[in-house]
């Protein structure tokens, strides 16, 4: 027979308690941070010509190439009717642009014009640099670890 201890730890159930409270803040943080990070995202895009909506299928585009209204609503979650709007603002804006596929006539796809390169890239330089003065107080060695560790986390919820 199994003598266990009064001490916090000592036994099973004090561990999954533990893990479990460690699942809890872990899940707080990552959503209070996504959440800051996405609002400090939308304050930055003010101070360009590009909503929130346009700046997302921009990433889209720019990370997966020329894509299809179809495959682009898919990845932005939003119906097609909504994606061809995006699209046609973004196209008057001459931010990204129609094409024919070449080797099929029937099919359309939407690539980014130098505009919407450039402004992505100018609206992403400003992102980074809010992060980065965030960072500056946190020391390297612990920015690695946290890199690390994303990293992992990243890979393990990949399906």
């Amino acid at each position: 027979m199994h003598q266990h201890d009064d001490k916090p730890g000592s036994n099973e159930n004090s561990d999954v308690l533990q893990f479990d409270q460690t699942v809890i803040e872990l899940e707080d943080l990552f959503r209070y941070v996504s959440s800051v990070l996405r609002r400090q995202g939308r304050k930055i895009l003010e101070d360009y010509d590009i909503t929130p909506p346009q700046h997302n299928a921009l990433i889209q585009l720019h990370r997966h190439g020329n894509m299809t209204i179809g495959d682009l609503s898919e990845e932005l979650y939003l119906a097609f009717s909504t994606a061809t709007d995006l699209i046609n603002r973004m196209e008057r804006n001459g931010l990204v642009a129609r094409e024919r596929d070449a080797s099929d006539r029937r099919v359309v796809r939407v690539c980014i014009l130098q505009k919407g390169e450039q402004l992505l890239e100018e609206v992403i330089i400003a992102r980074r640099k809010y992060f980065a003065r965030i960072l500056q107080a946190v020391p390297e060695e612990e920015r690695n670890q946290l890199v690390s560790s994303l990293r992992k986390i990243d890979e393990l919820m990949k399906f």
